[in-house]
């Protein structure tokens, strides 16, 4: 059994109440925030975001009748290690989803959505607590491993982690943004959104820790596809309109939707359509949980 400990506060984000507490499980403290009544969701965030990630899009889902449950990964924002950081594990960062979920929903499954690396958290969860989970929507996972030909995927993540090492964040963050061939992406963001602004301070200080520890060894991990097969009625796999030719990103939700016979659906925006355009992203999500 995990040792988890809740404590909370309360306080106001936008025109939702939202109730900030921590969960104490092996190895780290989660931050999670809660807002709203009625059936739990549970938002992963991925890279090096946090619970600011769903900022957005938070209060629509809370004013469509939801229980919206966000949390920091654990080394990332407020969610401290109780150690040195080290290569994270995706097992381990599925049983803490399920001890934020115990903590705000100890009876009843829940509703989950999980985006790029922590919709790989995700289907972990759905794999291997499928009681604990209502319907779960995983927005293009980066599991590279899946892929016909994974190797320059593989390479790529990998001369990323080691420009981290021997050059900084910054060199690291360039090669990053591009192709494994060198191709910069047709389609580059712009500013941030105003709801996501306060977030970019403490990703900024996240990125090196998922540089070194979170990209390579999540994105080469393998799902349990046996696990998420016997699932596969509440997945729905999410691909990004406008990342949809983007292999690394869009192929895996296909494969795992090929190979599981999961639902798989078309949702705005890219990579980060849940940033990019939260409003149309939610109302997408919300039809996508009620299938």
């Amino acid at each position: 059994m995990r040792d988890t400990d809740v404590t909370g506060i309360t306080g106001l984000t936008g025109l939702t109440a939202v109730t900030v507490g921590t969960v104490k499980v092996p190895g780290a403290t989660l931050h999670h925030e809660v807002r709203g009544r009625g059936p739990v969701l549970l938002l992963v965030p991925g890279g090096a975001g946090d619970a600011g990630l769903f900022a957005g899009m938070a209060d629509l889902l809370a004013d469509a009748g939801h229980t919206v449950v966000s949390y920091d990964q654990r080394g990332l924002s407020r969610s401290p290690l109780d150690g040195p950081p080290a290569d994270q594990r995706v097992p381990e960062w599925g049983a803490d989803a399920l001890a934020v979920l115990d903590a705000v929903s100890p009876d009843e499954p829940a509703y989950v959505f999980g985006s790029s690396s922590g919709a790989i958290v995700a289907l972990a969860l759905l794999a291997t607590r499928p009681d604990r989970v209502r319907r779960l929507v995983a927005h293009e996972p980066p599991l590279v491993e899946l892929l016909a030909d994974p190797a320059p995927y593989r390479e790529h993540f990998a001369e990323v982690r080691e420009l981290h090492r021997t050059q900084g964040l910054g060199p690291a963050m360039v090669r990053f943004s591009e192709t494994p061939d060198g191709r910069k992406p047709e389609r580059q963001h712009g500013e941030l959104p105003a709801s996501v602004r306060p977030m970019a301070a403490r990703m900024a200080a996240n990125m090196p820790v998922f540089l070194e520890h979170v990209l390579c060894p999540f994105s080469s991990s393998a799902p349990d596809l046996d696990g998420l097969r016997a699932a596969a009625g509440k997945l729905v796999l999410g691909v990004g309109r406008e990342s949809a030719d983007q292999e690394a990103l869009a192929g895996p939700s296909r494969r795992i939707a090929e190979l599981t016979g999961a639902a798989l659906v078309e949702f705005p925006g890219g990579h980060l359509g849940c940033v990019e355009r939260p409003e149309e992203f939610a109302e997408f999500l919300l039809t996508a949980m009620r299938r």
